[in-house]
């Protein structure tokens, strides 16, 4: 019969090495999962998109009810959580708000899972 050989306790330091990265903290994990959760709604995709292709390179909340088949207060709200995420730029001009895309954010987007 063959014995087993008998092998040594592994040290805290070779079980807990640290990974070739830096995990992201607390802080960084928040920022980016607002980005994700903006990001997860298919209405504000949408959104993203039809302010993106505007010839003017924004858009007015009055215009984009009608292409998202939405009342303009759930449009609005839409709105508010891309502009927290910071993928929207908010201006008001009188009664209606006017948004655009925040410069260089959708690439930065398109990198924050490599960062992770």
């Amino acid at each position: 019969m063959t014995s087993l050989p008998i092998l040594e306790p592994a040290t805290d330091e070779a079980c807990c090495a640290p990974a070739g990265m830096p995990a992201i903290g607390a802080e960084e994990a928040k920022e980016k999962a607002l980005i994700f959760k903006a990001l997860a709604d298919p209405n504000r995709l949408r959104l993203l998109s039809i302010v993106k292709a505007d010839p003017a390179g924004e858009s007015c909340v009055c215009d984009l009810t009608e292409p998202l088949d939405l009342g303009q207060p759930t449009v609005s709200h839409h709105l508010k959580i891309l502009v927290d995420a910071g993928l929207l730029h908010r201006e008001k001009r009188g009664t209606w708000a006017y948004y655009s895309l925040v410069p260089g954010a959708l690439e930065q987007t398109a990198g924050l899972l490599a960062t992770l």
